[in-house]
């Protein structure tokens, strides 16, 4: 590594569990983020300030005026623009070293069983379950770690999916395509601002344990987050032997 970076990501080295070999995994790694509003702005920010090498970003949107409330990526003079090209600016203000793809298209199954592939971590900071879901079938397939996040009005959730372990759920799992959730969405039911930055800074907190080699993920396990409260539960979740997706994608 050079001088400079070893100065920019000093204060991650020092850190016994990271360490030089840690930075170097990072940096030479590359996270796919579906998804640059709520959740992804917090956990592409902070992904790129830990030197992840390349991101790669996939959303359709365009930058709201109702965003601003809570995507902290985007500002009032990027109104109008897309997420992903908004999202890429505040990224190189930070750090423009990181090299940043932007995916302007709606994450359908042939473009994610694309990107997927070409990632060694996927964060899911979408908003409704088809895509949801999608991604995950892209990650079983592709056999790439998935960290999952959601939040929605004072509640929030986060879970790492891993079919490298062999007892680890995938996301349909937990959450069977065949069963039938209420779509909600903050745009009709709101959402406090900072739980989606408490839930998108877990995500890339995970995101940098499974790149960087630190720790053990949240894989087996579904946190839950009420902000209103400020109550944390952590759930066990388990392999389906059945589950449609991943059962016929298992060693």
């Amino acid at each position: 590594m050079r001088d400079d970076q070893l100065l920019r990501y000093s204060r991650h080295i020092l850190l016994n569990e990271w360490g030089v070999d840690g930075q170097e995994r990072v940096s030479q790694s590359h996270a796919l983020v579906v998804g640059a509003g709520g959740l992804g702005s917090p956990a592409a920010l902070y992904l790129a300030s830990a030197g992840v090498g390349q991101i790669t970003l996939i959303d359709h949107d365009v930058v709201d005026v109702t965003n601003l409330q809570r995507q902290i990526a985007h500002t009032q003079d990027r109104v109008g623009q897309l997420k992903v090209e908004s999202l890429k600016k505040a990224i190189e203000q930070i750090n423009p070293e990181v090299q940043v793809q932007c995916i302007a298209q709606r994450a359908d199954s042939v473009l994610l069983n694309h990107h997927v592939a070409l990632a060694d971590v996927v964060l899911d900071c979408t908003d409704n379950f088809e895509t949801r879901h999608a991604i995950n079938l892209a990650c079983v397939q592709h056999n790439k770690p998935l960290v999952s996040g959601s939040a929605l009005r004072m509640d929030g959730q986060v879970a790492v999916y891993d079919i490298r372990q062999s007892q680890a759920p995938c996301y349909a799992c937990v959450f069977p395509p065949t069963q039938q959730f209420e779509e909600t969405r903050c745009a009709t039911m709101g959402v406090l601002a900072p739980l989606v930055g408490i839930i998108g800074s877990l995500q890339a907190t995970e995101a940098l344990k499974i790149l960087s080699g630190m720790g053990a993920s949240l894989t087996g396990q579904l946190i839950l987050f009420n902000a209103q409260f400020m109550e944390w539960q952590t759930l066990q979740t388990h392999r389906h032997v059945q589950c449609p997706v991943c059962s016929a994608h298992r060693s």
